[in-house]
């Protein structure tokens, strides 16, 4: 956003510096009423995670710093997002009205510069309050409720202490501007650095609205009135639902209304016959969203013991389930996915990288996205890692002024298709599933069917059958571990001149015929091989 008249001869730039570009929606959104009051301004939103594959993005973020007058930096948390920017943030430092850091790794925060308040400054009375409300850097029970609790109270208690501990309020209150990126916030956020810290007479002083409040954790459905509610009443159910989906999303793009890529999900799901409970938290730990509305709360005689209220879980945030990408915490996202025992599936939008990018690379997510979208995620629990969403780069024919994140249709449908699955098996008896065991056997034709390094497979396979059987599965397992091996490694094996015990004989054409894709496939590698014109075409053929 840019005014059309200059102050002093030159633009007043305030400079967002983020991860994504979730606040590029509010900020173009309430350009025109800043543009009315502040003639000359120019606010610009950088996000990190186009760096990587857009150094072009990361260029204007320099020059932008270069020229701030005031910049806000927050949410970067990766060692290449801030290697990247920090001597820019440290060479401008001195020279801009106001730095703020907030959310961020600590080399990020001790940048800010905020009147008197100055975190690179000796230890003081200000930074030792600060150590104590940071507490642990790991999150833990509600730690991260009783944060936000205290955040909201700071600032109240502050404003009543004259001097110094003004500009320290004003940094709490600019995180919870921050923290809650609505239109409305964005924009008071934005008066308020300006009525505090603009160096030009005729800005200071102007008036801005306290921050808004949203629930820290609630849910969230496009058809609501206010989009946001804390009551599950409150959400349209499908007529005769199947099967209920908790959904996860992040709290930052629900308050920014950036939500098309949610708005996908949910339709699909709920076209299926599911019922879909949308829930987000604040921060990066979902366990208050899971706690709050996916389990049942346990009675006074029911023990402590609490039941799950869904299906499945799926997460959209893209993160790992407890800490994102800053401090992940596995060990509690396994106690909590224990506690729920349902299916867990995490799918994530393209934050690194644009569609048309992803699209286009032969290796499709490049290393931190695969580390952090899908490696993290499964170290929870997750699977099924599925792609279904991005922001369309500047090239695209369909890109926005505001970098809105878009859903890939098809992929959304395949997404809902699997949690369907998923969520309808989850319901039904065990003695009604189908299940298949593959067993490791590489080198092919080597004897080393049912051989793993350091396991002993057969012994764990007559373990897990046993098992199966106790929990209802119509299965008859070998009542010992040799007449297994020799169920699965003898029978007509020898007849076959094979190491295992053959099921089904399946030709080369069947299995070409049966191929997904094989247009695309043969279009990069050639035709198939033992293709026969006149063997019967399969299902899911071309």
């Amino acid at each position: 956003m840019r005014g059309d008249t200059i102050i002093n001869g030159r633009a007043y730039r305030i400079v967002i510096l983020t991860l994504d570009s979730h606040a590029a929606g509010p900020c173009h959104r309430v350009a025109p009423r800043l543009e009315r009051d502040f003639p000359g301004l120019d606010v610009t939103v950088h996000a990190a995670a186009e760096w990587g594959e857009c150094p072009e993005a990361l260029t204007r973020a320099k020059t932008a710093i270069a020229q701030a007058d005031i910049i806000v930096a927050n949410l970067l948390f990766l060692e290449e997002h801030i290697k990247a920017i920090l001597p820019d943030l440290e060479a401008r430092r001195d020279a801009c009205d106001a730095m703020v850091g907030i959310i961020a790794d600590a080399q990020i925060v001790k940048l800010t510069r905020m009147g008197t308040l100055d975190m690179a400054a000796p230890e003081s009375a200000t930074r030792r309050l600060l150590k104590k409300l940071r507490g642990s850097s790991k999150p833990g029970g509600d730690d991260g409720a009783k944060k936000m609790r205290m955040l909201r109270r700071l600032p109240r208690i502050l404003r009543l202490i004259p001097g110094k501990a003004q500009d320290l309020r004003a940094w709490f209150l600019m995180m919870q501007y921050w923290l809650g990126a609505s239109d409305e916030n964005v924009e008071a956020m934005i008066r308020f650095m300006i009525s505090r810290y603009c160096r030009h007479d005729a800005w200071r002083g102007v008036k801005a609205a306290a921050p808004l409040d949203y629930p820290d954790t609630g849910l969230y459905h496009p058809d609501l009135p206010d989009r946001i509610t804390t009551d599950p009443a409150d959400l349209p159910t499908p007529k005769g639902a199947k099967a209920t989906v908790g959904l996860l999303m992040m709290r930052s793009y629900v308050l920014s209304a950036d939500t098309a890529h949610y708005d996908a999900v949910i339709r699909a799901l709920e076209s299926r016959g599911l019922k879909v409970l949308p829930a987000f938290a604040g921060g990066l730990d979902a366990r208050p969203a899971i706690e709050t509305f996916f389990q049942s709360k346990a009675g006074p005689k029911t023990g402590p013991k609490t039941g799950p209220k869904i299906d499945a879980l799926l997460s959209l945030t893209g993160f790992s389930l407890v800490g994102g990408p800053a401090y992940n915490d596995n060990d509690a996202a396994v106690s909590v996915l224990k506690s729920l025992d349902v299916p867990y599936i995490a799918a994530h939008p393209l934050e690194f990288q644009t569609i048309g990018q992803w699209q286009a690379s032969p290796q499709g997510l490049g290393p931190i996205e695969t580390t952090m979208l899908i490696a993290l995620p499964e170290l929870d629990g997750a699977t099924t890692p599925t792609v279904f969403a991005g922001r369309h780069g500047a090239d695209d024919a369909n890109a926005s002024d505001i970098k809105a994140m878009a859903p890939e249709l098809e992929r959304v449908e395949m997404l809902a298709d699997r949690v369907a699955k998923q969520a309808r098996l989850h319901r039904s008896k065990p003695h009604d599933r189908n299940v298949a065991i593959v067993l490791f056997g590489f080198p092919p034709n080597a004897g080393a069917a049912g051989t793993a390094a350091y396991l002993d497979v057969f012994n764990s396979l007559h373990n897990t059958l046993h098992a199966m059987a106790a929990d209802g599965y119509d299965i008859d397992p070998p009542a010992t571990v040799e007449e297994l091996r020799e169920a699965v490694l003898g029978g007509n094996a020898a007849q076959f001149g094979q190491e295992a015990n053959v099921h089904a004989r399946v030709s080369a054409d069947q299995i070409v015929h049966g191929t997904p894709w094989l247009d695309e496939i043969e279009a990069a590698w050639g035709p198939a091989p033992g293709m026969n014109s006149n063997a019967p075409c399969m299902p899911k053929c071309r």
